[in-house]
């Protein structure tokens, strides 16, 4: 997926919606969502999390796209030409439909719902993203984790895994990074992660135990989620500092809710995103377009995906500068 916009809004501090906040309870920082379109015409339009303007990365998650319910025949689906990254690993995760996915390393996989497909883009890689023919709704979320320094410029990589799910106190969860609920992910990281499907049943509250180290993001696809004692409404993040060791959340509605709870170690570094690029200075995105456009072995090719690839946009007219969380309270 691609990162074709560069608006971004402030969290509003969420408050309890009815007494004072429980003695001890972390604040919970909520995160709405801005629509931008993927590109074209007939541009797929997703709602974005990551990043804003006062929280750019979430542990090492920069970046949060969640779409549909799409109906193919009324967006066109997804239709991503070949496009680059750096720096970054690619996290997909599904609730319904199916994309077909190629990249520079030879890869031609599909990914259904409950299956994850990660793709690490240290010093270069393509990929392209298609929903196959059969797909009529397309329904998912899209994630990026930006590589630490020491692995920024990490050999090119893809990951597929089906994890298994469990059941806790009323709520489905898929832990597709890190661990959680006994649950423990195979795949790879640069940085200790948390990447997780939660379905709460109707009325269910749901106690789960985290790590202190961890700060961590609830972002709510259907129903309303009260989250420690800030309730989340659908497209909303809720972002917890670290330092508490349980998360509870309610569904407060008559039918299952699903999120997507996300968690890692505070990221100290700076990181500078553009376009489909993460990077540490100006220089770094300016090398790295050039090369794109200059379809440089950096990135490799997909020799049979039916169509061109896409055209980098043109750079702004300013120093692209770093940036970082702001201070944990």
């Amino acid at each position: 997926m691609s990162n074709v916009e560069t608006g971004a809004t402030a969290p509003r501090c969420g408050a309890p919606v009815e007494g004072d906040r429980p003695g001890g309870a972390p604040r919970v920082d909520v995160l709405s969502a801005r629509e931008v379109p993927l590109g074209g015409p007939r541009a797929m339009r997703v709602r974005r999390t990551l990043p804003q303007r006062g929280r750019t990365l979430i542990g090492a998650w920069c970046f949060a796209d969640h779409y549909g319910p799409h109906q193919v025949t009324a967006s066109g689906g997804m239709n991503m030409a070949p496009h680059p990254h750096t720096g970054l690993q690619t996290v997909s995760w599904l609730f319904s439909g199916e994309i077909e996915h190629r990249d520079t390393l030879g890869t031609h996989a599909p990914i259904r719902p409950g299956e994850i497909n990660v793709m690490t883009g240290g010093r270069g890689i393509a990929h392209s993203e298609v929903s196959t023919p059969d797909t009529t709704v397309i329904h998912g979320v899209q994630l990026w984790v930006a590589l630490p320094e020491e692995h920024r410029d990490a050999a090119r990589d893809f990951q597929h895994h089906v994890p298994e799910p469990a059941r806790v106190d009323g709520a489905g969860i898929r832990v597709f990074l890190g661990s959680l609920a006994g649950r423990t992910s195979p795949v790879r990281t640069f940085t200790p992660l948390l990447g997780a499907e939660i379905v709460l049943e109707a009325r269910t509250t749901l106690t789960l135990a985290v790590d202190t180290a961890f700060e961590h993001g609830l972002l709510v696809d259907s129903g309303n989620i009260r989250l420690i004692d800030t309730v989340l409404r659908p497209a909303e993040l809720g972002y917890v500092p670290r330092g508490t060791d349980t998360l509870t959340m309610m569904n407060e509605t008559d039918a299952p809710a699903r999120t997507i709870l996300l968690g890692g170690p505070p990221f100290g570094e700076e990181i500078v995103m553009w376009w489909n690029f993460v990077g540490r200075s100006h220089e770094d995105i300016v090398r790295a377009r050039e090369d794109w456009e200059a379809s440089s072995d950096r990135f490799g090719a997909i020799e049979d995906f039916p169509g061109g690839r896409l055209p980098a946009p043109a750079l702004p007219n300013a120093v692209i500068t770093p940036r970082r969380n702001p201070p944990t309270r």
